[in-house]
């Protein structure tokens, strides 16, 4: 291929379209075969991709190596989601960095700008070139199972200039961003991992709430957007497809908002998509509304299937051949932008992205992220005598989102809480737990001197609702924290004092100890509202 449409076939053309995912840390006979032969331009990393550092770089580079080695014009986009927080795809591979609302929670925009910065400056040192971050969405639906704290917050202005405050970050590593999920994902109450979403709302209402984070990071300098699989019967009426899919939707992304760059689909293997339309007609459908590539991020079967699906819809002239050439000549744009093929050996065995400058950033923004909503108990900081006894409690859900892939070790909070005190006892009491163990966590309870329970989601998760109403009914003093979204006190009125850390993180929950023992003064204020209601 030549860096020029004019001198590449359609079948190269649209192999550009695609970014497609695999399973393993090596690169598989399938994706070398796609890249090789099916031209895809684009690959994206999970967790599942990634080891440590020398094994990301490595990955990358060999990728990279197969695309020039088959005559790609320029490197593929190699993509992941490091939104930091809950929904990081690289461990320890990299530093980690708050996510966006315990950022928000900071108020300061310039270490969102930094943290930003910083993220992108060590993907790029792993031969990753484009984060699919910033999320853009407004959370204001403590209902909402599959953004939360994947949001700066519950207000639209000031999640913009968040927003745009991460885009110039990305910008100023060199890193590709990406603002998702268009046109606003924030107030549903339905994740589109499993189902389709419906946003009623009209245009006025999306003017003056979801959109105004997605105007400031294009004005910011936002080099794609990605776009939702939501419904939005008031906006599309005649439509009957998801918005990833949807002509209204892009023009509105286009004329609207003026945005003149890369549209990305979100992942077509999510059942918005799968369990309607399917994933090969979704691509076709997607890119026929005006998508410039469309994201299949597991499996080899729909990865194949859409690629043969869009190409003989080209042949049959059910999509037109300049559709093609116009999508792929906005991405060959974005990729002049790339480093070159040589830039980025792999790194060394042993060798880290992470630096001290960015563990000190880190430090400083978890400090001034953790919240402490309330201590109308007056328990805090805690002053214990050694032989007290703490009890840490901790009740997993039953689910969260399937864009969070790390798992909650409740014994890190045990950890972090007996470096100050040592008289400590950790618990996790399965979702589905009889009421024999329930009786038996609840006498051990009655016989602590303090009670600390970690809840996740427990405004959407009503077992964790109710053992913390059954804690504060042993008379013993309680305190919450709430290691994912801020809304759970909303659920159990009568807890007096209570902490935020908007994720479960390690460091995240270092900073929830140091704060209860007194080690600092919690910072944060709360980016959403927290209403009574019941659960």
């Amino acid at each position: 291929m030549s860096g020029s449409i004019s001198d590449m076939t359609i079948e190269q053309q649209i192999g550009q379209l695609f970014m497609v995912g695999f399973t393993g840390t090596e690169p598989t006979p399938e994706i070398v075969e796609l890249i090789q032969r099916r031209h895809v331009g684009g690959i994206i990393l999970f967790s599942r991709n990634c080891r440590d550092a020398r094994q990301v770089s490595t990955l990358t580079h060999d990728l990279q190596a197969v695309a020039r080695a088959a005559g790609h014009p320029y490197p593929l986009l190699i993509s992941l989601d490091q939104e930091n927080g809950l929904v990081r795809r690289l461990g320890n591979a990299v530093t980690g960095f708050p996510g966006n609302m315990a950022l928000g929670a900071t108020g300061a925009e310039d270490l969102t700008y930094a943290v930003a910065e910083a993220t992108g400056q060590e993907l790029l040192a792993l031969g990753i070139n484009m984060n699919l971050a910033p999320d853009a969405d407004v959370n204001n639906n403590p209902a909402n199972p599959v953004i939360g704290v994947r949001s700066f917050g519950e207000d639209p202005q000031r999640v913009a200039r968040f927003v745009a405050a991460a885009v110039r970050g990305y910008r100023a590593a060199g890193t590709i961003s990406t603002l998702k999920h268009f046109p606003g994902h924030g107030d549903t109450s339905v994740d589109s991992h499993l189902g389709l979403p419906i946003v009623p709302h009209t245009l006025e209402r999306l003017e003056r709430v979801e959109l105004p984070p997605f105007r400031a990071g294009i004005a910011a300098g936002a080099d794609t957007v990605m776009l939702a699989h939501l419904r939005l019967p008031t906006i599309a009426p005649d439509e009957d497809v998801p918005t990833s899919i949807s002509p209204t939707v892009v023009r509105l992304l286009r004329e609207s908002l003026g945005f003149n760059s890369v549209i990305i689909t979100d992942c077509l293997e999510m059942d918005a998509i799968s369990q309607t339309v399917g994933e090969e007609r979704g691509a076709l459908l997607g890119l026929r509304a005006g998508a410039d590539i469309i994201l299949i991020s597991h499996r080899i079967v729909p990865q194949r299937g859409a690629i043969e699906m869009v190409r003989a819809a080209v042949e049959s002239g059910e999509l037109a051949e300049d559709t093609i050439h116009q999508a792929a000549a906005r991405v060959l744009r974005l990729k002049e932008r790339l480093l070159a093929w040589d830039a980025l050996p792999p790194l060394a065995t042993g060798a880290t992205v992470s630096t001290a400058a960015h563990q000190q950033l880190r430090d400083r923004a978890y400090a001034r992220s953790t919240t402490c909503v309330r201590d109308d108990a007056h328990l805090l900081p805690l002053r214990l005598d050694p032989a007290a006894e703490v009890l840490v409690i901790a009740q997993p859900p039953t689910s969260v989102t399937k864009a969070i892939d790390t798992v909650y070790r409740h014994e890190i909070l045990v950890e972090r809480i007996r470096a100050y005190h040592p008289n400590v006892r950790g618990v996790c009491l399965s979702p589905d737990a009889a009421e024999n163990d329930i009786a038996a966590l609840l006498h051990a309870a009655e016989s602590s001197d303090i009670l600390i329970m970690a809840t996740i989601n427990a405004h959407l998760d009503p077992p964790q609702a109710s053992l913390m109403r059954r804690l504060l009914a042993t008379a013993r003093p309680v305190i919450g924290i709430a290691v994912c979204n801020p809304y759970d006190v909303a659920v159990v009125p009568d807890l007096k004092t209570y902490l935020a850390t908007y994720e479960y993180t390690e460091p995240a929950l270092s900073m929830a100890a140091g704060a209860l023992f007194g080690a600092f003064e919690p910072q944060g204020r709360l980016p959403v509202t927290l209403m009574s209601h019941p659960a």
